[in-house]
């Protein structure tokens, strides 16, 4: 069993902080996209497609439903916004007729390549470098990992 500690207030809480730092940084990083048009939803939608097509080949739109962490019906409607704004086309998977493939425009993977540098400069004035950064980010991977169950 954990050792819980009694409630003694939500300053005392750590999910109270994560909470207001991840709106503070949602604050920033939708401030340092809006300049190119994008929402945070549509960037991490559209960043996840260009890396999955990077990796291992055009994604379906599960898998970058997956990899950016987004619901399903949110995935869709974020995707034919981006589709309609020339970002992204959806072609039939050669091996599965009912299946689409995501492939990120050359005016997408511009794009993508903007905004992964203004994301990168939010998080270098969030989290810094260096080995605090790593720590960081390890730690809040072993916490979103609690959810995804890796």
């Amino acid at each position: 069993m954990i050792d819980t500690p009694p409630p003694r207030g939500p300053l005392m809480s750590p999910g109270f902080w994560l909470h207001h730092a991840a709106l503070a940084w949602r604050q920033a990083m939708d401030a340092g996209l809006r300049p190119m048009g994008l929402t945070h939803t549509q960037f991490n939608l559209l960043a996840s497609v260009n890396w999955l097509t990077n990796q291992t080949g055009p994604p379906t739109q599960q898998q970058a439903a997956e990899l950016s962490g987004a619901d399903r019906m949110m995935t869709s409607k974020v995707l034919t916004t981006l589709e309609a704004r020339g970002l992204l086309t959806r072609v039939p998977d050669p091996a599965d007729s009912r299946t689409n493939r995501l492939i990120a425009t050359a005016e997408g993977r511009d794009l993508v390549r903007r905004a992964v540098q203004a994301a990168a400069e939010v998080d270098a004035a969030f989290f810094g470098a260096g080995p605090d950064r790593e720590d960081m980010q390890h730690k809040l991977r072993e916490i979103a990992e609690r959810r995804t169950g890796r």
